[in-house]
């Protein structure tokens, strides 16, 4: 494509926050940053003075923040960002307490709420009193298993005001799901709410909380937040109380009393998807955490006091601890919980135009969901207010990038994302004063050194290879939790290239300067010695309208690996020799001869994480016979059931 989709107006640019801050750093420190590309060379070649700059343009609030910024920089793990600064993460996130929406909050269509940064802050202030009188402190880890709703906010930011170490997980998560992840963390206290809604209808969770509770033997207290009725029975769960209950008789502090600590204090476990087993968790410290999302927020997606943010999100995915942070730029958070397509398909639409949304996160399948279904928001909605939308999950098609242009709103910075839960942000993402071309993530994020390699380390110019950065990051993890020596985090991502973060995704680099995404490393299949990333041929047989879905793995055949496409069809279509050669076909001529699947089978569904990533390792392991390790870090593991023992497999 010679044009790209769109340019940002001069007025934009002039009015961004990324051109105030280039403005800043060159009178800081007296160099040269007319644009985004020196504004990023400076920040890898000077990356200490790039931090600082940024920590005093975001006005991260810390008791200290001392000398040197970085210690141990050569170290690739070991380096320490800001070793003297004390600070308190949920602090930076509550300096707002006067009248105007903190929160909105929309449960499907039952439940509408409204939270003032005041009420907020009051909210907090009475919870944050009731652990401390739980005896919860600096270190101690509270759990939530709730929805994406304004009590998970405020029990987060409580429990991190106090010091103590937050972590969570959605209510679809099954039993063992749950127990696999804060099984090991051991909390004290857990959130939990009563049930959810989804797509139109009533989920209860208390069975399973009966269930989890038992097994979870370091709790000492679990807070029951009733949402889907008033009274949620809590009979038979040792130490439940509802919210009311816990924080009855506290009126709320003139002043909460933030617990500072070390700029490495743990504010969050996270956990890898854990298909490959039990889950990896991983420690984020407070100030990398903070400072990296203010980054994001602030300079990549042009976030300003006021904004409207929301994410399509639930608490099992890191998008919710990006999306809260939002609250440090003094922006509101729009909070959803439910389907996205009820009643229909222009709930999330609605919303935005409802609520003046600003910044429209999702994930690339819903685009795509939307595509398919055949709506066309410009010609529905306003859309006024919405200025960004940004898009992760999986790589966002080159057509998906013209139905948002085409279909939901031309002058819109359209923002492809990536990164992961490894380091709680993104490697690659938008940059809202450059030009969006068609298929690409527009730049590495600053100060982080995004590089290509090949498989033998060196650094690729072109072509497609290996994802890596080959400096220190701020919110790099603070570790693995039991893992005293490091072993396993040094082994999840500096084992491949000792000394260089090795992300797991297989990309190339772009002429414009940005990235392609062509899927993870660990699915990329590789018939003949030759690496195909699955991405190209989703990418490919998604545009066929008969085909909703696809998912693509490699199977072992006689000696090489053959490719073996799985595709999702409409409703009432049946796979037949024709529409399977013109699948063929379609990828031959659109991918290559090498790219073009062995076999062609339709299925019913495919297995996906709770985030909705589709899982290719587990089919594959399927139709290996191998066994998925972990099927409860799946939303549908009986999706699984459908890829095994299949005859047209067996020749």
């Amino acid at each position: 494509m010679s044009e790209p989709l769109w340019r940002p107006g001069r007025s934009r640019v002039l009015e961004s926050n990324l051109t105030r801050f280039m403005e800043e750093v060159g009178s800081d420190w007296n160099v040269n940053v007319p644009d985004y590309s020196a504004l990023y060379a400076f920040s890898i070649a000077e990356k200490e003075k790039f931090w600082q700059s940024l920590k005093e343009f975001a006005f991260v609030s810390a008791e200290t923040w001392g000398l040197p910024v970085l210690e141990h920089g050569g170290r690739m793990p070991g380096a320490r960002w800001f070793p003297g600064a004390k600070l308190n993460f949920a602090e930076n996130l509550l300096r707002r307490r006067d009248d105007a929406d903190a929160i909105v909050f929309r449960g499907e269509d039952r439940v509408r709420r409204r939270l003032s940064f005041g009420e907020l802050y009051d909210d907090v202030s009475r919870l944050a009193q009731a652990l401390r009188q739980a005896g919860v402190g600096v270190g101690d880890r509270v759990a939530g298993y709730l929805p994406n709703m304004p009590e998970s906010v405020i029990a987060m930011l409580a429990s991190t005001s106090l010091g103590a170490v937050w972590s969570s997980c959605s209510p679809d998560f099954g039993v063992q799901g749950v127990l696999d992840r804060f099984g090991q963390i051991e909390p004290k206290v857990l959130f939990a709410a009563d049930g959810y809604f989804y797509g139109g209808k009533t989920v209860d969770v208390m069975g399973k909380l009966s269930e989890i509770r038992p097994r979870l033997p370091t709790l000492q207290h679990c807070v029951v937040v009733p949402y889907t009725r008033a009274a949620p029975p809590l009979d038979g769960i040792a130490d439940a109380v509802t919210l009311a209950e816990f924080v009855a008789d506290i009126e709320p502090e003139e002043t909460i009393p933030f617990r500072r600590l070390p700029f490495d204090h743990p504010v969050y476990i996270m956990y890898s998807s854990g298909t490959t087993g039990v889950p990896k968790c991983i420690i984020h410290g407070a100030g990398g955490t903070l400072l990296q999302h203010m980054k994001e927020h602030l300079l990549h997606c042009d976030i300003r006091p006021n904004d409207r943010v929301f994410y399509f999100t639930t608490l099992g995915w890191m998008m919710w601890n990006w999306l809260v942070s939002a609250l440090a730029s003094q922006a509101t958070l729009l909070l959803y919980d439910g389907s996205p397509f009820h009643p229909d398909g222009n709930v999330l639409f609605d919303y935005a135009d409802g609520e003046g949304m600003t910044l429209f996160g999702t994930s690339a399948k819903y685009i795509d969901a939307v595509a398919k279904a055949g709506l066309r928001p410009r010609e529905t909605h306003a859309l006024a207010t919405l200025r960004t939308m940004t898009s992760t999950g999986s790589p966002l098609a080159p057509e998906a990038f013209d139905f948002v242009y085409r279909d939901i709103k031309a002058d819109l910075h359209l923002a492809s994302i990536a990164g992961g839960t490894d380091l709680i942000s993104c490697f690659v993402l938008g940059n809202p004063i450059a030009p969006v071309w068609r298929g690409e993530i527009q730049t590495a994020g600053l100060g982080m050194a995004v590089d290509v390699f090949d498989d033998e380390g060196k650094p690729l110019r072109g072509g497609k290879g290996e994802l890596v950065c080959t400096a220190p990051f701020p919110s790099m993890p603070v570790g693995f939790w039991n893992d005293p020596d490091g072993v396993k985090y040094r082994a999840a991502y500096f084992e491949r290239f000792p000394g260089v973060w090795h992300h797991g995704d297989y990309v190339e680099r772009t002429a414009h300067g940005g990235f392609v995404i062509h899927g993870r490393s660990d699915a990329t299949l590789n018939p003949g010695g030759v690496r195909i990333g699955t991405a190209e041929i989703y990418r490919q047989v998604e545009r066929l309208d008969e085909v909703v879905e696809a998912i693509c793995v490699g199977q072992d055949w006689q000696g090489d690996v053959r490719i073996v496409l799985f595709v999702v069809l409409r409703p009432g279509l049946t796979l037949d020799e024709t529409l399977i050669s013109r699948i063929k076909a379609h990828i031959r001529a659109t991918c290559s001869p090498r790219h073009v699947p062995a076999k062609v089978i339709q299925v019913a569904d495919i297995p996906r994480t709770k985030s909705g990533k589709i899982t290719e390792i587990a089919v594959r392991d399927t139709i290996h016979g191998r066994p998925v390790k972990n099927t409860d870090a799946l939303a549908n593991p009986e999706a699984l059931a459908l890829y095994e023992d299949l005859a047209e497999l067996a020749g």
